[in-house]
């Protein structure tokens, strides 16, 4: 079988070496790069991210990152984010004060978590849907590790259109219930780093690869 090329998008703002590494190990053939027709012509493009959701969103549009996304996945071709890279699929960022519009994949607000230690930092369960495909073959009791300070703790889209899937949310809870992850057609995303969560990490990047 010939090894699925993923690309991930290098636009400043996350750890690609780390994700580069996870992926190879996965079974990907994996490119870092943020070259347009790289980007858009692989089985599968992965947008990392870290720090700050505006100073993502910005690197991301110098970058054309936006676009390429969006492209992406008007064409039904595979994009996952992590953590930061997550969060921006949202419609809109806040912290400390200040609103980001991102790239409005899904609705919904990334805001400050509620609880009594900020950051969420180390490993926590989560709750998949049954039938998840990204967490195929994943124990109920894996952990995943967590490092961030803002979450998405509303789920607002909904689908009343039999003939489509409805997407697969994913929760944890951190002083309070979040998103974790999300399984949206071509869209897959995780606020937990897969390429720092060890052997169940590994087995979900697997997951993804395999329906590339």
């Amino acid at each position: 079988m010939t090894e699925k090329k993923v690309v991930v998008f290098d636009y400043g703002f996350g750890n690609v070496r780390s994700a580069e590494r996870a992926l190879a190990r996965a079974g990907a053939d994996v490119e870092i790069t943020r070259d347009y027709d790289r980007a858009m012509n692989a089985d599968g493009l992965l947008v990392p991210g870290v720090g700050a959701f505006a100073a993502c969103m910005q690197g991301l549009k110098e970058a054309r990152g936006d676009w390429i996304v969006g492209r992406r996945l008007s064409g039904g071709r595979p994009v996952m984010g992590i953590c930061v890279g997550m969060q921006i699929l949202f419609a809109r960022g806040i912290e400390h004060g200040q609103e980001t519009e991102g790239l409005d994949e899904w609705p919904g607000v990334v805001e400050p978590l509620k609880a009594e230690v900020v950051p969420h930092m180390g490993w926590n369960t989560v709750s998949a849907p049954e039938g998840s495909r990204l967490f195929a073959g994943l124990d109920a009791d894996e952990r995943y590790y967590f490092v961030h300070s803002y979450a998405v703790r509303h789920w607002d889209l909904e689908v009343h259109n039999p003939n489509l899937r409805a997407p697969e949310v994913t929760w944890t809870t951190y002083g309070e219930p979040f998103v974790a992850a999300v399984e949206n057609g071509a869209l897959w995303a995780t606020q937990f780093h897969p390429e720092k969560s060890g052997d169940a990490g590994a087995q979900l990047l697997k997951n993804w690869i395999s329906v590339l």
